[in-house]
C-alpha cells in the first residue's frame, strides 16, 4: 500500500509542477497578485508530495520489499543498513528521483525564503522551476518509474553493484546533485530575468548565494567522487578523464565562472549579459552531463540507463530548456543594459580572463568527450580520447586563469593599478621561484614544467595569504590594529580566500603527485620483499576472510619506512558469490603528505599474487584543496550580507527599451 501511495503522490507532484510551472507565469503577465502568490503554496506543495514519494521509496529499500523491481535489482537481504538506503540512490530510477527530489527542494527553498524578492520575478522564477519539474516528472513516471511492480515476488534481491557498496557513496551523490540541479534555480532567474528584464544588483544578490551553494555541492560532490574512485577501485589513480567524470567536470567550470560573473554584476553591475548566457550554458551543461550517463551511450559504473526511449526523451529536454533560453536570451538580452565600463585591467577585466580561460577549458573537454561519440554515430568507428589529448590542451589553457585569480582580487573595480598589484605580489614570487629552484636542486632529473607548476601552486597559495595581510593594513599599521582588522574582515573575504587557497593546494597536489609518483606492479609469493620509495615492502601471506555477503583474501604485508617505525598494511581481493564480481579493497597509509598505496591482485597460478604498489607523493592535497575550496563557500555563505535580498527593483524593460531608442 505504501507503494502505491508512492506512485500517486508522485503523480500528483507532476500535476501540482505543471500548475507551478502555469498559473504563475499567467499572473505575472497579467499582473494578478492572486496568481503570482499561487507559486509559493505550489512550490512548497510540490516538495512536500517529492519527499513523501522518495521516503517512502527509501523504506521500501530498508524492509526489503523485492516486489518492487528497483528494490529486487539493487538490494538484497545481506546488505547492511548503510547500504540498503543508499542503495536507494545506487540505480538508475533511484537517482533521477533523488534528481527529481533535489529539484524540488531548491525550488522550495526559494518559495520559503524569497519574500523579499519582486513578486512577478518570483512567481517568473519559481514558475520556470516549476515547469523543470514538470518535465523531470515527466521523465521519471514515464521511463524511470522507481515504483514499478514485479509478480511473483522475489525471496531475495539481486545485490548491490559491489563497487557502489561503500560509505562515500552514502554522500557523493546527493552533493554532485545539489550542484547539478541547484544550477536550475540560476537558470531560472536568468529565464525570469531575461522575460522581465529585471537583471541588476538586486537580482544577482539573490541569485549568487544560491549558485555559491551549488558550487560548493558540485565541488565537494567531485572530490568525494574522486576519493572514492582513487581507495575503491584500485589502480592508483584519481582521475582518469572518463566521459563520466567529464560529466560532472564541464558545470563546474562554467558555474565557477559563473560566480565571478555574478560578483561582478552585484558590485558594479557589469558583464550581465555574459553573466544570463553563464547561467544558461551551465545548468545545460548539467543536464548535457545527465544526458550522457543516463542515456546508455557510455559503458561505466555510473552509467545506469540502457533504454534509448531515455535518451531521446532527455534530448526533447536539453533541446527545449536549453534551446528555448538560448532563443529568449537572442531576442531579449540586447534590450538589457551593456553595464558600467571598465579598463582592461581591473577586477572586472580578471573576472573576464577568468571567464574566457574557463570556457575555453570547458569547450577543450567538451570536445574530448563528445569527438568519439559523433564520430562513432557518424561513421561506426570508436576513437578514444585519453590523458594525453586533456593534459596536452586543457592544462595550459589553465595558466591565464591561475594568474587571474592570483592577481584579480588585488585589483580595483574599474580601474586598477597592475604596477603596484605586482609590487605587492613581488615576495610571493620570490618565494614561488625560490620553491621552484629548490626543486630543482633536490630533483634533477623533474620536468621544467613541474617545477613550474610548483611554483605557480605555490604563487597562488602565498598570493591569498599577501592579500589578507593588505587588507589588514599589516604593512601601514601596528601590529595590535591590523590583527582587530584582519579578524573583522567580511566572512566573504575570508570565503574566497579559502576557496582559493584550496585551489592552489589542489594545484601542488596534482603537479607532483602526477611528476613524482612511483609504482611498481609485481607478483609476489610469501617471504618476497619488494622495494618502493625508500619503502621495503615484506609480503607474508595471504588469509582467507569472510563478510556479510563477500569472501575475500587478505594479504598481510609489512612496510619497513625509510625512517620511523614498521607498521602493517592489509590489501583484499573481494569476492561477492551473488553478484559474479570482484573487487579490490585498497591498503593505504598516508601522513597528509604521501600515500603508499598497495592493491591485491588475483593468483598468478603460480602460488604468487599480483601486488600493485604505489607511492603517490603530495596526493592527499588534492581532497584538502577541494574540501578548503567548497567550505570557503559556505563561509562565503555565512557572510551576513548575502542573507537577504535587496528590496529595491531595477526599471521594467518597457522603460529600458524606450531609453535604448
Amino acid at each position: 500500500m505504501l507503494v502505491e501511495i508512492g506512485q500517486f503522490a508522485l503523480i500528483l507532484a507532476f500535476l501540482v509542477a505543471g500548475i507551478e510551472g502555469i498559473v504563475p507565469l499567467l499572473g505575472a503577465s497579467s499582473g494578478s497578485r492572486a496568481l503570482m502568490d499561487l507559486c509559493r503554496p505550489a512550490a512548497l506543495l510540490q516538495l512536500a508530495l517529492v519527499a513523501l514519494a522518495f521516503g517512502i521509496f527509501i523504506d521500501a529499500h530498508i524492509v526489503s520489499d523485492f516486489s518492487v523491481k528497483s528494490v529486487y535489482e539493487n538490494s538484497s537481504r545481506a546488505l547492511p543498513l548503510l547500504y540498503k538506503i543508499t542503495g536507494a540512490w545506487g540505480s538508475h530510477k533511484g537517482s533521477m528521483l533523488l534528481w527529481v527530489f533535489i529539484l524540488a527542494a531548491y525550488g522550495g527553498l526559494v518559495a520559503l525564503f524569497g519574500n523579499a524578492l519582486p513578486a512577478s520575478l518570483r512567481a517568473r522564477a519559481l514558475g520556470i522551476q516549476g515547469l523543470l519539474s514538470c518535465g523531470t516528472l515527466a521523465f521519471v513516471i514515464a521511463t524511470s518509474n522507481p515504483f514499478a511492480r514485479i509478480f511473483p515476488v522475489p525471496p531475495n534481491g539481486l545485490g548491490l553493484n559491489p563497487l557502489l557498496q561503500d560509505p562515500g557513496l552514502a554522500f557523493h551523490p546527493p552533493l554532485l546533485y545539489s550542484g547539478y540541479v541547484g544550477f536550475s534555480i540560476t537558470y531560472s532567474f536568468a529565464v525570469a530575468g531575461l522575460i522581465e528584464g529585471r537583471i541588476d544588483a538586486a537580482w544577482a544578490h539573490f541569485v549568487r548565494p544560491w549558485t555559491l551553494l551549488a558550487w560548493c555541492g558540485l565541488t565537494a560532490g567531485i572530490a568525494l567522487g574522486s576519493w572514492w574512485a582513487y581507495y575503491v577501485l584500485g589502480w592508483g589513480g584519481w582521475w582518469e578523464w572518463d566521459p563520466v567524470e567529464n560529466a560532472s567536470f564541464m558545470p563546474w567550470l562554467l558555474g565557477t565562472a559563473l560566480l565571478h560573473s555574478l560578483s561582478a554584476v552585484e558590485k558594479r553591475e557589469s558583464l550581465v549579459r555574459w553573466t544570463l548566457l553563464l547561467a544558461i550554458l551551465t545548468f545545460g551543461m548539467s543536464l548535457v552531463g545527465t544526458f550522457l550517463v543516463r542515456s546508455g551511450i557510455l559503458t561505466s559504473v555510473h552509467a545506469f540507463a540502457l533504454s534509448p526511449a531515455r535518451g531521446v526523451f532527455i534530448l526533447f529536454l536539453i533541446a527545449a530548456v536549453v534551446g528555448g533560453a538560448l532563443l529568449l536570451y537572442a531576442f531579449r538580452a540586447p534590450l538589457l543594459e551593456a553595464g558600467k565600463p571598465f579598463a582592461p585591467v581591473s577586477r572586472e577585466g580578471a573576472f573576464v580572463l577568468n571567464n574566457v580561460v574557463l570556457g575555453a577549458g570547458m569547450a577543450t573537454v567538451f570536445l574530448g568527450t563528445f569527438y568519439p561519440l559523433f564520430v562513432q554515430l557518424w561513421s561506426g568507428i570508436k576513437l578514444s580520447v585519453g590523458p594525453p589529448y586533456f593534459d596536452s590542451t586543457f592544462v595550459p589553457i589553465l595558466i591565464p586563469g591561475i594568474i587571474a585569480m592570483v592577481v584579480g582580487p588585488s585589483l580595483a573595480w574599474r580601474h586598477g593599478n597592475l604596477r603596484r598589484v605586482v609590487v605587492r605580489l613581488v615576495p610571493a614570487f620570490a618565494a614561488a621561484l625560490l620553491i621552484a629552484l629548490l626543486v630543482r636542486l633536490f630533483a634533477p632529473k623533474a620536468s621544467w614544467a613541474a617545477s613550474g607548476g610548483v611554483a605557480l601552486a605555490v604563487w597562488a597559495m602565498l598570493g591569498v595569504a599577501t592579500e589578507l595581510l593588505e587588507r589588514a593594513g599589516v604593512s601601514r599599521r601596528e601590529w595590535g590594529d591590523a590583527w582587530r582588522r584582519l579578524r573583522h574582515l567580511p566572512r566573504g573575504t575570508y570565503g574566497y580566500s579559502l576557496a582559493h587557497f584550496g585551489i592552489g593546494m589542489l594545484i601542488a597536489g596534482v603537479v607532483v603527485s602526477s611528476a613524482w609518483r612511483s609504482q611498481k606492479i609485481v607478483s609476489v609469493r610469501p617471504g618476497d620483499s619488494i622495494k618502493i620509495a625508500g619503502f621495503t615492502l615484506d609480503f607474508t601471506g595471504v588469509a582467507k576472510k569472510k563478510g556479510p555477503d563477500y569472501e575475500a583474501e587478505r594479504a598481510r604485508i609489512r612496510v619497513e619506512p625509510p625512517h620511523g617505525v614498521s607498521y602493517m598494511l592489509y590489501p583484499e581481493l573481494r569476492s561477492y558469490p551473488r553478484a559474479g564480481t570482484t573487487t579490490n579493497h585498497t591498503a593505504i597509509h598516508t601522513n597528509g603528505f604521501a600515500d603508499l598505496y598497495l592493491a591485491l591482485g588475483k593468483e598468478d597460478g603460480k602460488g604468487g599474487y599480483v601486488l600493485r604498489a604505489f607511492y603517490n607523493p603530495l596526493v592527499p592535497w588534492i581532497w584538502f584543496g577541494a574540501g578548503f575550496a567548497a567550505f570557503g563557500g559556505l563561509v562565503s555563505l555565512a557572510d551576513r550580507r548575502l542573507r537577504f535580498a535587496k528590496k529595491r527593483a531595477p526599471a521594467p524593460l518597457a522603460a529600458r527599451r524606450a531609453k535604448a531608442s
